[in-house]
């Protein structure tokens, strides 16, 4: 238990004090009995513009529920502001119209104290919408102080930890996550106007797939089975087609095993969807048609901040393919970059500490993801990824030794993976068996051989394509964070 100061004993005596008096009224000191009708928000949009002789011809009383955020005690009389869910309202207390008893329990009050009041409209000599308080119930004491300064950067680890004094004083997170809940709302909406249906796969799963990426492992006891939780739903999402839906999506929670950073945290929020005959041709236009109906909803334009830069959300959205973006950025041919040794020419010109024991098409990727990704600021679509790394998507027709996939950059980050999918079950047998090997020979983010997802297909998934697309990164976009940890209300933080 933290050590309780000066001020902290105070507030426990005045509360010492309140369960006194409630005690000798056969009442509790923490009451659930007073129901608000109204909130600041309503109020103020309703009388703000009312002259006190309007206000004085009402006959309603009102009543607010609500923190305190400011407290004048003026002997026999008090203002104070109370905060709901909307906003600020002022009360006035005075001891003539409550009564002494009842004002003796105001004199108990502390700033932060939850608080039912409830009492008639008036306009203070400063003109200030006011509530006369008839009635004022402390709901629940406030025992520890509210912080005056949270916003700094040296408050930003406390913030994380204790999210719930962070949303109690800062309006602007509480915006944040408002939006984060508008957002989620808007792509559900999309989705289900384009005829997408809404499911519910498995979070615990016999075998980890659906991407490269190292699992938590559980175990169900009562059937003796270790399970993992899912690192993606795709594998499950792409049985429903087979099934017969043609068009399926999941808002889901996924899990990888792995590190902490701005952009990531061990449990993170996803939307997979999938849609029988069509390709990742089509999935880039609906996708630019995704972005800009959530900018325009959330932002009300298509241009967008973006920590020092602003977004240009306007399409046809840039184009580039792996290789491009390699030579482009180390300054070379794409002819340069054929083999691995090429490869390795790059990464020792520009001082790189990679894995040497990555093969061609991993290198290349690395090279792309340390040279290109973070100059990505603007929307682009990247293409043109190597099989070997995407052990899901479709080969491409012309170009076999690479896949119909692309990755979405804005920003200098990935907010979403797409491909033609790969309804071949020879093929993905031995992509799977690819992967098994590997994760054999020591990569724990590879994949397992799925059987029954390689039995699914053999009875036929009809040509599809898919997308998932991070939720967490997207609200960061949309709302300007520059951290994962702004957007996730409880992220995972070292003890």
């Amino acid at each position: 238990m933290d050590e309780i100061n000066e001020e902290m004993k105070a507030r426990r005596h005045k509360l010492t004090q309140f369960r006194a008096r409630q005690l000798a009224k056969h009442r509790s000191a923490y009451p659930n009995d007073f129901r608000p009708v109204h909130k600041a928000r309503d109020l103020r949009d309703r009388y703000g513009n009312l002259a006190q002789p309007e206000l004085e011809e009402l006959s309603e009383e009102f009543s607010l529920g609500g923190r305190i955020r400011a407290l004048r005690p003026h002997g026999k009389a008090a203002f104070f502001e109370v905060e709901d869910s909307t906003g600020r309202l002022q009360i006035y207390a005075r001891m003539d119209r409550l009564g002494t008893d009842a004002y003796e329990e105001v004199r108990l009050l502390d700033v932060g104290d939850i608080v039912g009041v409830r009492g008639r409209l008036f306009r203070t000599r400063t003109n200030e919408l006011t509530i006369e308080a008839r009635e004022v119930r402390m709901l629940s004491k406030c025992l520890r102080p509210l912080p005056e300064k949270w916003h700094g950067l040296k408050d930003v680890e406390t913030r994380y930890r204790q999210r719930y004094v962070d949303l109690m004083v800062n309006p602007d997170v509480r915006e944040v996550f408002r939006n984060r809940s508008r957002i989620i709302g808007l792509v559900r909406e999309f989705l289900q106007e384009k005829g997408f249906l809404e499911v519910e796969t498995p979070m615990m799963q016999p075998v980890a797939g659906g991407a490269a990426a190292k699992p938590f492992v559980t175990h169900h006891n009562s059937l003796d089975l270790d399970l993992y939780l899912r690192v993606a739903p795709e594998l499950f999402l792409k049985r429903l087609l087979v099934g017969g839906f043609d068009r399926v999506f999941e808002l889901n929670r996924n899990f990888r095993n792995e590190g902490l950073s701005t952009r990531h945290n061990p449990e993170f929020t996803m939307v997979e969807f999938y849609q029988a005959y069509a390709d990742h041709e089509y999935m880039m236009e609906l996708t630019e048609e995704l972005f800009r109906r959530l900018a325009e909803k959330i932002c009300g334009s298509l241009r967008i901040p973006c920590g020092e830069h602003e977004i240009d959300l306007e399409p046809r959205w840039k184009r580039l393919s792996v290789t491009e973006g390699v030579a482009q950025y180390a300054g070379v041919e794409e002819s340069e970059l054929k083999t691995l040794q090429d490869l390795w020419k790059v990464r020792d010109k520009l001082n790189l500490k990679l894995d040497p024991k990555l093969d061609r098409s991993g290198l290349l990727v690395e090279l792309f993801e340390h040279l290109v990704e973070p100059h990505l600021i603007q929307p682009t679509f990247v293409t043109g990824y190597p099989l070997e790394v995407s052990p899901l998507a479709r080969r491409n027709d012309m170009a076999p030794a690479f896949v119909d996939r692309f990755e979405l950059f804005i920003g200098g980050r990935e907010l979403a993976n797409a491909f033609s999918e790969l309804n071949d079950p020879d093929d993905q047998r031995r992509r799977f068996e690819e992967q098994a090997a590997a994760r054999r020979a020591g990569d724990d983010t590879a994949c397992e051989v799925d059987e029954d997802y390689v039995r699914a297909l053999e009875y036929a998934m009809p040509p599809a394509a898919g997308e998932g697309i991070g939720i967490d990164r997207l609200v960061m976009l949309l709302t300007d964070s520059p951290s994962i940890r702004d957007v996730i209300l409880f992220p995972l933080l070292r003890s």
